[in-house]
Order: C-alpha cells, then sequence, then structure tokens
C-alpha cells in the first residue's frame, strides 16, 4: 500500500474504533475540515497538513505515528457466535480493537524472535455427538499436562501454549470470541468486566471452537453445545465431579457448589448445569433451582457471587518491558505498543 493509502486506511480504522460517524470526527475537531475531507483523505485522495493531521489523531485518540503503521495482521475467521444486542458499529469497532491489539502483540513477539505458532494437539478430532468431546477433553489434559485437579490460572496456561489471549472494555451482550491471525496464531478475546468464573469458562468455550472439529452438518445451536461441554470438562472431569458430589442427589447445598468453585473456578451455575447433565440431579431438579433463582434475588446473588482469585491477561505487557529492559525499543516504541504515555512507561519499569 503506498502511504497516503495506509493513512487512509488507518484514519477508518480509528474512527470506527472510537465508533465515530465522518460526522461526528469533524465536530469532535470543532469542523476544522469537512465530511467531503474526511471521506478523501480516508479514499486516500487527500493528505491532511500538519495542523490537521495533529487535530485528528487528537479527537481520535490515537499517536499521530499509529496514522502511518502498515497493516500487518489479517483477522481470520472472526465471528459475533452470540445473538447480541449490539449494532454493526459496535460489531466493527470491537473487530478493529482486537486487529490493534494483536498487531502490537506480534510485534513485540517478533522483536524479542519469539516463535509463538500453535500447535493443535488433537487436530485430526471429529466431533458429531457430546460423547465425541470427553476423550478429546482427556487427551488434551494429558498432553498438556493438566491433570485433574483444575487449571488455577486458565489464561496463563493459554498463553503458555501459544494462544494470544485479549481482555477488553466491551459491553455487557458481549462474551468473548475467537479466531485465528493467519493458519497458526490463535487469538481468544474475553470482556474484562465479566466474573473470573464467566472469564474462565468463556475462555474455554472459546478454545473448543478453536481445537474441536465439527460435523459441516452440526447445527450452530449443537456447536455452541458442545463447546458449553468442552468447557465444563476442561475446569472439572466428570470423574471428578461425581466423585465429590456422589453419583445420584436429590438436593445438593449451596456450600458444597461454592467449595468446588473456589478449588476449580467453574460457577455454582455451570456446576448444577452439569449435575443435570450427569444425571446426578434430575431435570425437574434442576428446573426448580433455575426458577428459584431467577425469582428470588437474594439467592440469585448468591449463587452468582464471585469466590475465584482474579486473574487477567498480562503476557503482552510484561514481553513489553521485557524487550525495554534488555534495550531493544526505545521509552518511544514501549508507550506505542502500550498505548500509554513515556512517563507511565517510566513510572512502571522497575528494573531489579
Amino acid at each position: 500500500m503506498e502511504l497516503n493509502e495506509i493513512f487512509g486506511a488507518r484514519l477508518k480504522t480509528a474512527r470506527v474504533i472510537n465508533g465515530m460517524s465522518m460526522d461526528d470526527l469533524c465536530a469532535k475537531m470543532n469542523n476544522l475540515v469537512s465530511k467531503q475531507t474526511i471521506s478523501k483523505y480516508e479514499s486516500g485522495k487527500m493528505f491532511p497538513n500538519s495542523t490537521n493531521l495533529i487535530a485528528l489523531a487528537n479527537a481520535l485518540n490515537v499517536k499521530p505515528d499509529y496514522l502511518f503503521r502498515p497493516f500487518t495482521v489479517s483477522l481470520d475467521r472472526i465471528e459475533f457466535r452470540k445473538k447480541s444486542k449490539m449494532g454493526v458499529k459496535e460489531e466493527n469497532s470491537i473487530k478493529e480493537k482486537i486487529r490493534d491489539q494483536i498487531e502490537r502483540y506480534i510485534e513485540i513477539e517478533e522483536i524479542l524472535g519469539i516463535d509463538s505458532n500453535f500447535v493443535n494437539p488433537v487436530k485430526d478430532n471429529s466431533v458429531i455427538a457430546p460423547s465425541d468431546v470427553y476423550p478429546i477433553v482427556e487427551e488434551v489434559k494429558s498432553l498438556w499436562k493438566l491433570g485433574q485437579d483444575g487449571i488455577p490460572y486458565v489464561i496463563e496456561m493459554l498463553e503458555e501454549h501459544c494462544v494470544k489471549v485479549i481482555e477488553m472494555d466491551a459491553p455487557d451482550t458481549f462474551d468473548g470470541l475467537s479466531g485465528f491471525v493467519g493458519n497458526n496464531k490463535p487469538i481468544i478475546v474475553l470482556n474484562r468486566k465479566f466474573p473470573v468464573e464467566r472469564k474462565r469458562f468463556t475462555a474455554m468455550h472459546e478454545l473448543g471452537h478453536l481445537m474441536l472439529n465439527f460435523d459441516e452438518t452440526l447445527p450452530q445451536k449443537d456447536i455452541e453445545r458442545f463447546c458449553n461441554l468442552f468447557a465444563n470438562e476442561m475446569l472439572i472431569s466428570q470423574d471428578v465431579f461425581r466423585r465429590i458430589l456422589g453419583v445420584s442427589r436429590h438436593d445438593i447445598s449451596l456450600n458444597e457448589l461454592r467449595a468446588i468453585q473456589s478449588n476449580f473456578g467453574i460457577s455454582v451455575e455451570a456446576q448444577m448445569f452439569k449435575a443435570k447433565q450427569l444425571e446426578i440431579i434430575s431435570d425437574s431438579r434442576y428446573k426448580y433451582f433455575c426458577i428459584t433463582k431467577n425469582q428470588n434475588p437474594t439467592f440469585k446473588e448468591q449463587v452468582e457471587k464471585s469466590t475465584y482469585h482474579n486473574e487477567k491477561s498480562d503476557r503482552f505487557t510484561s514481553l513489553v518491558y521485557r524487550a525495554l529492559a534488555s534495550e531493544l525499543i526505545t521509552f518511544s516504541k514501549a508507550s506505542v505498543l502500550l498505548n500509554v504515555s513515556i512517563s507511565v512507561v517510566r513510572e512502571q519499569l522497575e528494573l531489579v
């Protein structure tokens, strides 16, 4: 791409990330330029002078350098799987935010010479029924040496196996999504605002989408159901779950479920669904639980209370500071990669 084309595409991307129309951008710039001029900038037919360039960058909350950065990442197989109330503008904004973060993520790995190509250890699997999921989960746990005692830090585990995890602020209607950069760099995106148990389950659900090979005839609702089964089983296996709760119960105390939640990082709701699925409790008992939760605000609050320790994705930030400490990048470059000021970078760099 020519420089004017790169600038135009970056300008549009920054505008989309901010959820702005061309009219919105003009207004943010106090009508320094017209909508027609913005359109010509984005199509590569015009190039701004220095005054307008700085005004554009300030209005879009980006550094001027961002508007000249070549595109290096193509997001493949990215889609919003769940029915969402988000509009097209919101979805496009999230996608462009993901692209921006992934570009910076891959750039710092290249600077450090890190090979982050993902290898799916169960790539030859085929899923057409729920029973196909269980042996795949067992194989993944065995090959990744996860054991049966739970996964203390799901995000860290994923990043250790070359799955890039990004957390971002998003509407409540967005849980997460997954996809690939090229053929061998998987990404999982999570809503930062959600409780840790929900983020852990969503991360494992999206891992299911990345690793499982579904029969082409399967409807989407079955694919989602099988990915939920994959997530639930990854967090706590059916054998361990039965060993803790027993094979048949009429009633289960919240204290029992809370203890499992604290040890395995899986929500009370997900456990009750698993208990029904494994026929530890009856369908009618599970239905009673759901009705009670929906009709009793106090009980609902207890059920949805988060008790697991917090976890977050910080590998990217750690890599940037590693490169900075190794003098592979400057403070200015670190601030661009982290999208923070140089003063913040200096404050957070702690050499020992």
